[in-house]
Formats: structure tokens, sequence, C-alpha cells
């Protein structure tokens, strides 16, 4: 035992001189919590804008059209014609409202149609507000909107939805590139060889390097647990002990995922190809930023089968809205299985020189 802790301690301080990594551990993935979390802070992301060209000479339906764009907080910016076109071409505005006749124009940039689609259904109800208004008709009702999580705990805030992901994409970086690449890195510089002939065990070097990686994921967890709670409000709302199954799970997975792949490369760049092969499509596609519920079907049924979706599912029905690990069993296995089977890769391929 005094060995493993002597194994464990070396472990700390080879990382420790590691500024660079240090930083990338632990203060980036804070730094992108508040980053985003204060830009959105809100929960609704940026706030849709229309820029509005200015008419030569007001009418009283271009007031009621205002008022109707205010109801319904769409900020609107208004701009004489050649400012206004000035800024079109340089593709900074997304919709752009003017007079046509007795009615408006709308002009969605092709670039930016996520933001200008739903501006545009928010200008054609304020048209339809204000012809009512003017006319003396009942005014259209409106159907009521509830923003609030799916589990009801609270209302929606993309820092609660971003910091789980933080979570599950810190897992991913420390097997990848903290477990992978450091092995990759004793090989190819024959440490591996020299600690070969020490009387080291092989088993105290290895659950060294585990447990280390482990206390590495607790801290990165306690640290942005607290920035969330203390800054953004954020607390968890579920069980915690369901929360450090999922996390252990978790981190078991793409540790074994960095063995796994440590096994396939000779040198570190070789291993950077491969682990990034790896990395990027588990970070842009599973959910750790932003949802797929807009991709085709059969993309978000593939990454269903991904290692990190599932996790992240799991991990936010806990974290945000309180729920059990029982319906969530499905995913958790498929977890366990890409655990499981990058563990049993790693085995057949682990090599010591």
């Amino acid at each position: 035992m005094m060995m493993l802790w002597r194994q464990f301690v070396m472990e700390w301080r080879l990382y420790g001189r590691d500024r660079v990594a240090m930083f990338w551990t632990f203060a980036f993935p804070v730094v992108l919590l508040m980053g985003f979390g204060t830009i959105f802070r809100d929960g609704g992301g940026p706030k849709l804008s229309v820029v509005r060209v200015q008419a030569q000479v007001p009418t009283p339906r271009d007031a009621a059209l205002d008022q109707a764009l205010a109801d319904l907080q769409v900020q609107v910016q208004t701009l004489p014609k050649t400012v206004a076109e000035a800024r079109w071409a340089r593709g900074e505005t997304a919709t752009q409202l003017e007079a046509d006749g007795e009615g408006y124009r709308l002009r969605l940039n092709s670039y930016l149609m996520a933001q200008a689609g739903a501006t545009a259904g928010l200008v054609n109800q304020a048209w339809l507000m204000a012809q009512a208004r003017l006319s003396g008709a009942p005014e259209p009702q409106r159907i009521p909107l509830q923003v609030e999580s799916p589990g009801r705990k609270r209302s929606a805030n993309y820092a609660a939805f971003l910091l789980p992901g933080l979570l599950g994409l810190n897992l991913v970086s420390m097997g990848l590139f903290s477990v992978g690449m450091v092995n990759v890195s004793y090989r190819e510089k024959g440490k591996f060889r020299r600690l070969a002939v020490t009387p080291l065990p092989k088993w105290i070097f290895l659950l060294g390097q585990v447990l280390h990686r482990l206390t590495v994921t607790v801290v990165q967890a306690t640290i942005l647990l607290l920035v969330g709670r203390l800054v953004f409000g954020i607390q968890n709302q579920g069980s915690f002990l369901d929360l450090w199954l999922i996390m252990t799970l978790g981190t078991g997975c793409f540790m074994a995922f960095g063995f796994a792949l440590s096994g396939f490369a000779e040198t570190s760049e070789g291993y950077a190809a491969i682990s990034n092969l790896v990395f990027f499509p588990l970070m842009m596609l599973s959910g750790v930023y932003f949802t797929l519920d807009a991709a085709p079907t059969w993309l978000q049924h593939t990454v269903a089968l991904m290692p990190l979706a599932p996790f992240l599912r799991a991990l936010r029905a806990v974290f945000n809205d309180g729920a059990g690990l029982a319906g969530h069993g499905l995913g958790l296995a498929i977890v366990a299985t890409w655990g499981l089977a990058a563990f049993a890769l790693a085995v057949t391929r682990c090599r010591w020189a």
C-alpha cells in the first residue's frame, strides 16, 4: 500500500508540473461555463431581432406594428435604408423588414436561417396583431408559452444544460488525452522498458494512474459544480448517489477508451490523430453544447448508440430534473457495453515495448 501511495503521489507531482494540462483540465471548462452561461444566462439564447428600414413618413400602421413587435419581445433596430443595405451586404443582418406598398417585405439571410426563421414567425404574428388593432377587430389569441425543463424541476437555463455536458466532455478528454496519450508517450520514450526492470509491480503503476485520474475527475466535477452553484444558482436536483454512479460508469468507460486506443499508436503524433478521430465526433454529435432534435432521424438513432450521448442524457436527467436511474437502464447499458468492449480491446492490445 505504501508503494501504491507513493506512485499515486508521484503521478500528481508529474501532472502538476504540466501547467498546460492543468489549465485545460481545470480552468478551461470553467471558462466555457462562465462564458456561455453568461451570454445565454436567461436560457433563451440570443434575443430575436429585426432590422427595420426607416420609413420616409411614419404611418399609424408602422406604429401599430412596432407596438406589436415590442409586445412579442422582438428587438427592433430602425436604420436608414442606405445603412440597412450596407449592413445586409456585409452579412450582419439576419432579418430585415421594410415597407412594400400597403404591407411589408421580409428579407431572410440564408446563412442565418435558424435565427431568421424564428424572427420571421414572430414578425408575421405581430403584423396580424397590428392589423387587428387598426381595424378594431378582436386581437388574435396567442397560445400561452411555458418554459421549463423536461422534468419540470426548474425553468430552462442554458448553463444548467451545459454543465453536465462539460462534465461528460471532461471525462472523454481525460480518457483519450490524459490516459491514452501518457501511455503512448511512456512507451515511445522507453519508460515502460525501464520500469520493467525495477521492483515496481506493473499493477501498482497502472493502478496509480487509474487512482490519479479518478481524483482528477473528482476535482474537475467539484470545481464545475461549485462555480455552477455560486455563479448561476445551479445545483443537483437528484440523488448524489445516482450522480456518483453515472460519473463512475462514465469514468471507467472513457478511461478504457484511452487505454484501448493507445495500443494502436506507436508515436504521440499517431495517437493524436487517432484520438481526435474519436473525440471530435463525440464532442460535436453527443449533445454537449446543443441537441440534435433537428438532425435527420438516422443520425439521431446513430448518435444514441454512441457512449457519450446516453451518458449525458442520464446525467442531465438526474442533475437537472431529479430523475432516477430506472428510466435510463438501456442508455447506461450502452455505456457499460462500450466500456467493457474497450477494456477487452485494451487487454489484447496492451504491450510494454
